[in-house]
C-alpha cells in the first residue's frame, strides 16, 4: 500500500492506493469557510489548518480502508509546487512518518499528480477502456493552465501553458468583480448555466495560429472594462450573460487548445485534469470536441479533479517503483524542477 499526502494549498487531503492503482480509502479537510472572509487562500491561514488535520486525517484513512502500518510500503507528498508553508506541513509529516515506520518515502510534483489522476481506480471510477500512455493532458486549475503530451509515467513533455493568469485564476478574479463570493470560478459555472453565452463579447487570446500557450490577462481586463460600462443594476440583472459570456471564453481556448495539441502529437488519449476541470460546461465542450475527433477523453470524477491525495499516491507509486526515494533533507519548492518535465 502507499500513503499519499497533500497540503499544496488550502485543502488538506490523505489517500491509500494499492499496488494496482486503486484507491482504499481518500479523506480530505476543505478550508473554504476560513478563507471566505478573505477573498481568497491567506497562506499563514492555510499551513496552520494543516497542521492541525493532517495527521488525524492519516489516522481516519487508514482506519476507513481497514488498513494497518505493516501493509504500508511507500510514502508519497507533494513537494511542489505550491504555497511554501502548507508543503512544509507535508513534507515535514512524510519525513516523521518514514523515520518512524521505518518507510521510504518520495516527494512528487504535483502537476504530475493532476496527470496521473485519470489512471486512477475505484469502486466506481476507472478510465475509459484502451486509455493509456501516451496521451494529452491539460491540467488546468488555479495556479496551473498546462499542456503536456504525457508519453510514459515519469515523461512528460511540455507543450504549452499559460504566459500569465492561470485559468482558475482568471475564473476567481472575475468572481472577485462581480462579488459572487469565494470560490469564485464554482459561483460562475452555477450562474453561468443560465446565462446567455453570446451576450458579452470577450477575447480569446492566442486563437490566430497553432500556438499552444494560453493568456487570460487580456480576457481579465476586457471583462473589467465591460463591468465599468454598466450601471450596478445593469450588472446585478446581467449577472448570468456575464458568467456564461466569460466562461465561455476560457473554455473556447482550453479546448482548442487541447484539440491543437492532440493533433501536433497526433494522440488519441485526452484528459482534462485539475480542479478546473470539475467546470460543467469544460467538460462537456471537451466531451463534445473529442467525440468529434474520434478521440478517448478521461474525464476524473470530481473527487480526483480538485487537489487530492489519491493522485499523489499514484504519482509516488510510479516513482518509488522506479527506484527513487527522497532523503531526509528534501526541501519544499515553490515552482516545479528542472527536470519534472521535458
Amino acid at each position: 500500500m502507499i500513503l499519499g499526502l497533500e497540503t499544496s494549498c488550502d485543502d488538506t487531503s490523505v489517500a491509500v492506493l494499492d499496488l494496482n492503482g486503486e484507491v482504499k480509502s481518500l479523506v480530505s479537510a476543505n478550508q473554504d469557510s476560513s478563507h471566505r472572509p478573505f477573498g481568497g487562500v491567506v497562506p499563514e491561514v492555510a499551513s496552520r489548518q494543516h497542521t492541525e488535520n493532517l495527521l488525524p486525517l492519516v489516522e481516519q484513512a487508514m482506519a476507513e480502508g481497514g488498513i494497518a502500518w505493516p501493509s504500508i510500503t511507500g510514502i508519497a507528498v507533494t513537494s511542489r509546487p505550491g504555497l511554501i508553508g502548507s508543503l512544509l506541513v507535508g513534507v515535514v509529516s512524510a519525513k516523521t512518518l518514514s523515520l518512524v515506520r521505518g518507510i521510504p518515502f518520495v516527494g512528487v510534483n504535483h502537476i504530475e499528480g493532476h496527470l496521473l489522476a485519470p489512471l486512477l481506480r475505484d469502486a466506481s471510477y476507472g478510465p475509459p477502456m484502451g486509455f493509456d500512455f501516451p496521451y494529452v493532458g491539460l491540467a488546468v486549475s488555479g495556479g496551473h493552465t498546462h499542456l503536456f503530451h504525457c508519453e510514459a509515467p515519469g515523461r512528460y513533455r511540455l507543450l504549452g501553458k499559460t504566459v500569465d493568469d492561470a485559468a482558475g485564476e482568471a475564473f476567481d478574479k472575475f468572481a472577485k468583480m462581480m462579488r459572487l463570493g469565494f470560490p469564485g470560478g464554482l459561483q460562475v459555472d452555477r450562474l453561468a448555466a443560465t446565462g446567455d453565452r453570446m451576450a458579452f463579447k470577450f477575447p480569446r487570446a492566442f486563437m490566430q495560429d497553432e500556438d499552444l500557450n494560453f493568456s487570460f490577462s487580456g480576457l481579465k481586463t476586457a471583462a473589467l472594462r465591460q463591468l465599468e460600462s454598466l450601471s450596478e443594476a445593469e450588472a446585478k440583472a446581467r449577472v448570468s450573460d456575464l458568467c456564461a459570456s466569460y466562461q465561455e471564453a476560457i473554455v473556447d481556448v482550453l479546448v482548442e487548445k487541447l484539440a491543437r495539441a492532440a493533433r501536433k502529437c497526433g494522440a488519441k488519449n485526452w484528459t482534462v485534469t485539475g480542479g478546473v476541470s470539475a467546470n460543467s460546461r469544460l467538460r462537456a465542450r471537451a466531451q463534445e470536441m473529442a467525440s468529434a475527433q474520434g478521440a478517448r477523453l478521461a474525464l476524473p470524477p470530481l473527487r480526483y479533479c480538485t487537489d487530492n491525495a489519491a493522485m499523489i499516491a499514484l504519482a509516488g507509486l510510479y516513482r518509488l517503483r522506479a527506484g527513487a526515494v527522497s532523503p531526509q533533507d528534501l526541501s519544499p519548492s515553490a515552482a516545479s524542477l528542472p527536470g519534472d518535465f521535458q
